[in-house]
């Protein structure tokens, strides 16, 4: 059994944003991208995978990566560059929970606190996209172009590189 509902802060931020989108539900241990596809029928190619990235300075610097499932996010070049710092590794499970509200598995962009949004410019190739749900028991389907409403986003060519 599963709920259907979607994280309340991401059910806001595409209400306030005037993003379409529907929900899918799904079971919370079918969450993980290459088994939730594999399960429910979607392929890895139009599936994306929200990252939360950790810049190595003091204070920390986040910012959040939406990349295709097919790529691994640019993390040691294109988010230092982006970010200015020298170095950033991936936030960790618990930096990303206390940063977001948000576990692995059910990350997405929609209701962030004021971070960066970076989305690889390979995604827009895409009829329709499937991302978290900001909990592991939802998914939200959309068009690539309506992720460009999200404040702070911006499309960057080079963010995913080919597995």
């Amino acid at each position: 059994m599963t709920d259907d509902k979607l994280h309340p802060s991401v059910q806001q931020c595409l209400e306030r944003c005037g993003i379409e989108y529907k929900v899918f539900p799904c079971d919370p241990e079918l969450a993980d991208t290459a088994v939730f596809c594999d399960h429910y029928g979607f392929s890895l190619e139009s599936t994306a995978n929200t990252i939360i990235a950790a810049a190595k300075s003091d204070p920390v610097q986040y910012a959040c990566s939406v990349v295709l499932a097919t790529t691994k996010l640019d993390v040691n070049k294109k988010i230092c560059g982006l970010l200015g710092v020298k170095r950033s590794s991936f936030a960790s499970a618990e930096q990303t929970l206390q940063l977001t509200g948000m576990q692995i598995g059910g990350v997405t962009p929609f209701g962030l606190p004021d971070i960066p949004i970076y989305l690889d410019s390979r995604l827009m190739e895409c009829d329709e996209l499937v991302l978290g749900g900001g909990n592991r028991s939802t998914k939200v389907l959309l068009a690539p172009s309506e992720l460009t409403k999200l404040p702070r986003s911006q499309v960057i060519d080079g963010l995913g590189l080919q597995r």
